[in-house]
């Protein structure tokens, strides 16, 4: 019996378990999203490549399987390279599958001829290109399987055009069952007994969670030892809620004192990468000792040599130390010098932020908008969050308290995720726990990446909440009257700030265009009454767009890691 290429490469992927594709379709992958709905995969056509792939990547670290990004060839693979990288440095599995021109045309300057094989290369773990239809299957199953072992990353397979019609003998096709899960591999356990001697002996001890740490889904394990050894700890921006936020054993109001002067370091998933400043003077004590806990060997050590080194998964690991302890009882006493240097400094910045947030003038800032925000969404809503101020602000102000449940532009500082992000989010809860929202804050130079994904929110019924906290620019602003003025002076292309956006713009108005509803905000009162109403009506997509203070920023040096060099 004969069978096509697109029909092969759709039960493939569901072979494999793939639930989740999104893309643009054209010529020649417009087969292969019908064929792959027709196997039982959910297909969401995106607006932009972009979008599609940052969609895919984050099913991929929400659920630990990979999502599809299916593009076209030449400009829709190339459109696509953001979300693969994004997916490998953020290390989240993710399958992208483009289409490539005729095999027999090879050289002779095809529709849209691109080396996207070797280009691939440079974003993904693995980048292949099948040699005939009959090892399509097995060429898919080694791609899901290593996007997902060791380390996970993105993986590209090219399709050829003329693979995509092609008839096959279903006879001589290599099929292969789906992959096994990713085998779970464990510390030594001379190593586990010396990170466990070195943070007995500490003064000073500290504990990093990242996001490693959210998709090895440790979050019990990781609790257990935070409690058993009442060890204050940190989490990075997407892993805050491994641990909740409101944990009384979080310091994250004391982050740079707690960085600056901890004698031990425990790193759960966590890289000394730029947003632990590497680790180093001045923001680390020189002789401070790491322990290191990383699923990736090449990993260890980088930056600052380890005091022991934990090679495996970050919740098998943390289950070895919990043995560890349950032998020899070690707690962290919690009126030791360190927790009470550790309070003042907490209570002394959650004081300020509490002041900036309850001030009354008008146009509103950041800190008065995320008050009222974290009073009215749901306690265990999805937040998707991104922008410049509207990201850092809203990372100290908007509590996490269960896992997986922050996205944001991550290790790659990325601009421009956040909607495909919610889509991913909303698709996923909808069918592991329907009623679960997803509240998507933007910047609203952050929103203008991928804006046209409203289209895609209302056309699917996804209920997304979405938040545009619009100061009129990237970092500040300019007022309707300052605009004026700058206007005058002559061709806006030499004389308007390179930061600036049009002011008071009414993005709302694209959510409306499409069915959702759309809220124009500029008082506390209103920006209640719009949440309220948002989150009342759990069906339809909605878009609030809240006016603040043009030059509102952040409070001064609260996170001067995040250099303004490092946007």
């Amino acid at each position: 019996e004969a069978l096509g290429g697109a029909q092969l490469i759709a039960q493939a992927l569901r072979d494999q378990n793939i639930e989740y594709m999104f893309g643009i379709v054209g010529i020649p992958i417009t087969e292969i999203a019908v064929a792959a709905q027709a196997a039982g995969i959910k297909y969401v056509g995106m607006r932009n490549e972009q979008a599609a792939c940052y969609a895919a990547s984050a099913v991929g670290y929400l659920t630990g399987r990979p999502g599809v990004c299916l593009v076209v060839s030449g400009p829709g693979f190339l459109h696509a390279l953001g979300g693969m990288a994004n997916a490998t440095i953020n290390c989240w599995p993710l399958i992208v599958i483009g289409g490539s021109s005729d095999s027999n045309q090879e050289t002779m300057g095809a529709f849209q001829e691109f080396p996207q094989v070797e280009a691939g290369r440079l974003y993904n773990k693995l980048s292949v290109r099948p040699s005939s239809l009959e090892v399509i299957p097995a060429v898919i199953e080694k791609a899901v399987r290593t996007s997902m072992y060791g380390r996970p990353g993105s993986c590209y397979i090219d399709i050829p055009g003329d693979f995509v019609n092609l008839q096959v003998n279903k006879s001589s096709v290599k099929y292969v069952e789906c992959c096994l899960p990713p085998p779970i591999s464990m510390a030594e356990h001379s190593a586990v007994s010396k990170a466990a001697s070195i943070l007995a002996l500490s003064k000073q001890p500290l504990l990093i969670i990242g996001k490693g740490a959210a998709y090895s889904h440790a979050e019990n394990s990781i609790r257990k030892l935070v409690d058993l050894c009442g060890l204050p700890f940190l989490p990075t921006p997407m892993a805050k809620g491994v641990v909740p936020d409101n944990h009384p054993n979080c310091v994250a109001a004391a982050r740079s004192t707690a960085l600056q002067h901890a004698d031990v370091i425990i790193l759960l998933g966590a890289r000394l990468n730029w947003i632990l400043h590497f680790g180093l003077p001045p923001r680390f004590r020189q002789d401070v000792k790491v322990i290191q806990i990383d699923i990736c060997a090449e990993e260890l050590g980088n930056n600052v040599r380890p005091a022991a080194i934990l090679l495996g998964d970050i919740n098998a690991v943390t289950k070895q130390l919990l043995e560890e302890f349950s032998k020899r009882s070690f707690k962290y006493p919690s009126n030791s010098e360190w927790w009470k240097r550790l309070r003042v400094k907490m209570k002394n910045n959650e004081e300020r932020s509490k002041e900036l947030a309850l001030q009354k003038s008008l146009p509103m800032n950041y800190y008065t908008v995320f008050h009222h925000i974290r009073e009215l969404i749901p306690k265990d809503c999805i937040l998707v969050s991104e922008g410049a101020n509207t990201m850092d602000i809203g990372r100290t102000m908007l509590p996490n308290y269960y896992p997986r449940q922050r996205l944001d532009a991550g290790t790659f500082g990325t601009m421009g995720v956040g909607l495909g992000f919610a889509i991913a989010a909303a698709m996923v809860a909808k069918d592991q726990a329907p009623g679960k929202r997803v509240v998507c804050i933007e910047g609203d130079s952050a929103f203008g990446f991928s804006g046209m994904e409203v289209e895609t929110i209302c056309r699917y019924k996804l209920p997304i909440l979405i938040i545009i906290v619009n100061n009129n620019g990237i970092y500040t602003g300019l007022d309707a009257n300052s605009w004026k003025e700058v206007l005058k002076l002559g061709n806006p292309a030499t004389c308007v700030p390179p930061v600036s956006l049009l002011p008071n713009s009414h993005y709302e108005e694209i959510m409306s265009a499409f069915g959702g509803k759309g809220y124009f905000v500029k008082t506390p009162e209103e920006l209640q009454n719009a949440l309220k109403a948002s989150v009342t009506d759990k069906q339809t997509p909605s878009l609030i767009n809240v006016m603040i203070d043009p030059q509102s920023e952040r409070k001064k040096q609260e996170f001067p890691w995040l250099t303004r060099s490092n946007l």
